[in-house]
């Protein structure tokens, strides 16, 4: 699982309206790679989530070509117990997302013929909770 070596805070701040709010203004063009997965909604995507997409992805290209993942789940999530009454603090760090803002670019691919990279991004979107599309060199980003 994907999740950093250390960090300066244990626990963050939620602030959904910061991190997601508008299109991406960095990470939003093909860098690495002929083919990319881009994100359309904004999300937090778990680190378990990522791990699914690029497990997906390179099983479905029988480990041929290149995968590149171009998001980092660098926010800690916490989670209070079950049944645990209110106050007494903020929760335990349960697991690590990556906030996801529309236009971002996920996973790109190289080194694979056009139909099976558009058919491994298919099946890495699927396992994501949000919508994407597979963009490509060729359309000019």
């Amino acid at each position: 699982m994907l999740s950093p070596k250390r960090t300066k805070y244990r626990k963050k701040m939620r602030r959904v309206n910061r991190t997601l709010v508008g299109m991406a203004s960095r990470n939003n063009s093909l860098e690495f790679g002929d083919y990319g997965l881009v994100a359309l909604e904004p999300e937090w995507i778990t680190n378990r989530q990522i791990e699914a997409a690029r497990v997906a992805m390179t099983r479905n290209i029988k480990r041929g070509g290149k995968v590149w993942i171009r998001i980092f789940p660098d926010m800690p999530y916490t989670k209070k117990p079950a049944e645990t009454r209110m106050g007494k603090g903020k929760g335990n760090p349960e697991y690590w997302v990556a906030p996801v803002k529309r236009g971002t670019v996920l996973f790109e691919i190289a080194g694979v013929p056009r139909e099976l990279a558009e058919e491994s991004l298919k099946l890495a979107g699927s396992k994501l909770p949000i919508k994407t599309k597979i963009v490509s060199r060729e359309e000019g980003e």
